[in-house]
């Protein structure tokens, strides 16, 4: 088994003024040579947006975007016709395809938008773009699949064979988590606590696990756990 724990205060940092970001990977001005990602996904971003600031009109081509908005709602539109808001607990994602235009805002005037963006390498190039967005209905202390490259999972399908799943814990809850030849898993901490095969986790800490079969994770009262399995 090969783990590399990525501690909170290590991710790579931007402070825009309207934007905070904090990322698990290489991004934008930050390049670290030995966090270029994990497998086929590339991207793992904390973003704070400020009341009313956002990212204009740009582009996005042969990528699997998935957003997770923790906060606020986020303002989205797109070259496909979509103008929509996404809610606290909702996701997107956004199969940029051969090419894909398209704009995100904090929706408030006053309050912050916090969110986490998801890049994940898409499996086949110059796709038909699309987009779709879901509401997230986790239940207690368990791990909810809700992102899959199976259409059959009736969960956010992405382009490509990898999974996401999110849980929220109110109780102590051991869970034994299999994974398959030439796959890794990507466990990052939303908020509280966990013990992932013997090492503790906090608070937007991460873990990359690979050459194993099977995983434990003891999950901890006040946890949101974000698992995220792909090729490697």
């Amino acid at each position: 088994m090969v783990k590399i724990v990525h501690r909170s205060e290590e991710r790579g940092k931007s402070e825009l003024g309207w934007l905070s970001s904090r990322f698990s990977f290489s991004f934008a001005g930050y390049s670290n040579s030995k966090r270029n990602g994990f497998g086929k996904l590339l991207v793992v971003n904390d973003d704070v947006i400020a009341p009313g600031k956002g990212f204009g009109a740009h582009s996005h081509d042969n990528m699997e975007i998935i957003t997770l908005v923790t906060k606020g709602e986020l303002k989205h539109k797109d070259s496909l016709g979509n103008v929509e808001l996404i809610k606290d607990g909702e996701m997107q994602v956004m199969s940029a395809g051969r090419g894909i235009t398209h704009s995100e805002y904090n929706h408030s005037k006053t309050a912050p938008l916090e969110l986490f963006q998801i890049w994940i390498e898409t499996a086949r190039p110059e796709i038909t773009p699309r987009h779709e967005t879901k509401a997230i209905n986790l239940r207690d202390n368990e791990l909810i699949k809700v992102v899959s490259g199976q259409k059959k999972d009736n969960v956010l399908f992405i382009n490509q064979d990898a999974t996401i799943y999110l849980g929220k814990f109110n109780e102590e809850k051991e869970i034994n988590y299999n994974i398959g030849n030439g796959r890794g898993i990507f466990i990052f901490v939303i908020e509280g606590y966990a013990v992932v095969n013997g090492m503790a986790i906090s608070r937007r800490d991460s873990i990359e696990i690979t050459d194993t079969s099977e995983i434990n994770i003891l999950a901890k009262p006040e946890l949101y756990l974000m698992v995220v399995e792909v090729p490697l």
